[in-house]
């Protein structure tokens, strides 16, 4: 029988304003970031509100409240950012001092195969909106979710 299966990411929008909320990752870099879900199909299902760069993965889905209304049905396949998610399938992390088994290496060649995720991440990217560095205030993080979701419709739509 068929399971569902959605996939979940974070993409990081590099901006130009350097304020201490939007830092990630790095001194230098900049960026807000937006959580996508996406069926195996490629068609972009769920997009998040706009967080500041310092918000991890985890806290973005646990905020959502996503994983309330998903069946357990579903299987939810999200990289290692999501790790410790109720009912998401991440790929399995090298022991310490210690080397993962054929089976886990198995196991996570099969869910990074599966990753259209990835493939959605850098479609998104082709709009020079979201794929250069924003330069439009991001203060109003209500306005910039709405570019996003609008990007994302046309991603949908292959345009």
């Amino acid at each position: 029988m068929f399971s569902p299966q959605i996939e979940w990411d974070c993409s990081e929008c590099r901006c130009n304003q350097r304020k201490a909320y939007y830092h990630s990752k790095s001194p230098t870099n900049y960026a807000f970031i937006i959580q996508l879900a996406c069926d195996f199909s490629h068609r972009i299902v769920n997009v998040s509100e706009c967080y500041h760069g310092s918000v991890h993965d985890i806290t973005i889905l646990r905020e959502s409240r996503l994983l309330e209304h998903t069946e357990e049905t579903v299987q939810i396949i999200a990289d290692k950012g999501y790790v410790g998610g109720e009912y998401v399938i991440t790929p399995k992390s090298k022991p310490r001092r210690s080397e993962l088994t054929d089976e886990e290496k198995n196991f996570n060649r099969d869910i990074s195969a599966k990753a259209a995720i990835e493939n959605i991440n850098q479609r998104l990217k082709t709009y020079a909106i979201l794929g250069s560095v924003y330069r439009r205030p991001i203060d109003d993080f209500h306005k910039t979710t709405k570019i996003v979701h609008v990007v994302s419709a046309l991603c949908n739509l292959n345009l």
